[in-house]
């Protein structure tokens, strides 16, 4: 079984009075959680899954008087796949209001679905945590930091999902049917999205511009749409948590791009499947891009799990001077350049020193990358 960090976060805020609201993409893991925090908790645990019509029922525009006979003397009240349920912010509520000493745990596979059914109900009544797919972080406790090293070639071409981890061999298959069947099930079910395809056919563009600057405009002529349309369906990917968004940085220099963006994939994995391409590395021409988007997604996660607050963005000038991540972290500036391949000579941009002295750069490489992830 393989530890996840969230467990130690989540069980430290039990007893708190707060529900505790667990989300995440579909298949990253989130049941099987539950399922270990239900075993390590040593009082009664009552399990609801809402994936089964008549729990759901149970749930559904329920009185408190109903609530308290359903939780009877449980302590503690774990459900899944909570987005499945109507109405269930006010549920939720009722249980933290109305019946005292029950400590509440929720998960839902649909930030979209799930954040806007609970945020107004339990504002202030909630912590809150994010699953992402298997970590560097994770995965080095688990196996080895040696054993992790011996596989980033795999992992940055199948990516981190639990289920492509736990079935060597079968990657392929698996990315597949993530992608055809679970990752956009929340996202296509959605009452806005009208047109699936181009859905599609954005990923497709998105994932041939990881490490490069996105134009909306680029994209919509692409996928014969229209801006707008394009920028909706890229909020709601990224509200999904199928990609994420990296702004530009920009504050003192006239010559810096202000409103650029690159779009970067959570999971390498589910990015090649959607090109399908799981070529070995030696052979790819997107190593590097590949290299980038895999060492940002695990930094991202990192510093999720392990509370280090930052904003996030990568820094060019119109000139194409550039810094591939930089972290603002207490008001001073953390800068990183990422090479697949090394370079014993690289140095940050002049133009960029000179801006912000305040500022500490690193190179990220295959040899050193495990001290920036753990």
């Amino acid at each position: 079984m393989i530890a996840r960090v969230l467990e130690n976060s989540i069980m430290a805020h039990l007893s708190s009075g707060k529900a505790i609201i667990l989300i995440g993409p579909r298949q990253v893991g989130k049941t099987t959680l539950l399922g270990n925090l239900a075993q390590s908790i040593d009082k009664r645990v009552l399990m609801i899954n809402c994936d089964e019509p008549d729990m759901r029922s149970m749930l559904q525009n329920k009185t408190s008087s109903e609530l308290k006979a359903l939780i009877g003397n449980h302590d503690v009240v774990i459900i899944d796949e909570a987005q499945r349920v109507k109405n269930i912010g006010i549920s939720l509520k009722l249980i933290i209001e109305q019946i005292k000493n029950v400590q509440l745990i929720v998960s839902g596979s649909s930030v979209l679905e799930l954040a806007n059914e609970i945020n107004e109900p339990l504002t202030g009544r909630k912590w809150e945590y994010i699953l992402y797919p298997l970590s560097f972080q994770e995965m080095s406790s688990h196996t080895s930091l040696l054993e992790e090293k011996r596989l980033l070639a795999n992992r940055m071409i199948y990516g981190m999902y639990p289920d492509v981890i736990n079935h060597p061999g079968k990657e392929k298959e698996i990315l597949k049917n993530l992608t055809d069947s679970y990752l956009y099930k929340d996202l296509f079910s959605f009452r806005d999205v009208r047109k699936p395809e181009v859905i599609e056919k954005i990923l497709q563009a998105l994932s041939l511009q990881i490490g490069s600057e996105v134009s909306y405009n680029e994209i919509a002529d692409l996928v014969k749409s229209d801006p707008m349309t394009v920028t909706r369906y890229i909020d709601l990917l990224e509200k999904t948590m199928v990609v994420y968004r990296l702004p530009s940085f920009s504050r003192n220099l006239r010559n810096e791009l202000k409103k650029s963006r690159k779009i970067y994939f959570y999971d390498n994995g589910v990015r090649n499947a959607i090109i399908a391409n799981f070529q070995p590395l030696d052979l790819r021409k997107d190593a590097g891009a590949l290299w980038e988007n895999f060492i940002i997604s695990e930094r991202y996660k990192f510093t999720q799990y392990n509370s280090i607050w930052c904003n996030r963005f990568f820094w060019r000038t119109k000139q194409q001077q550039e810094i591939d991540y930089i972290e603002d972290r207490d008001g001073k500036l953390y800068a990183f350049e990422f090479k697949w391949k090394s370079t014993k000579n690289a140095k940050p941009s002049l133009t960029f020193t000179k801006a912000y002295p305040e500022n500490e750069f690193s190179i990220i490489t295959p040899d050193n990358y495990q001290s920036f992830l753990s």
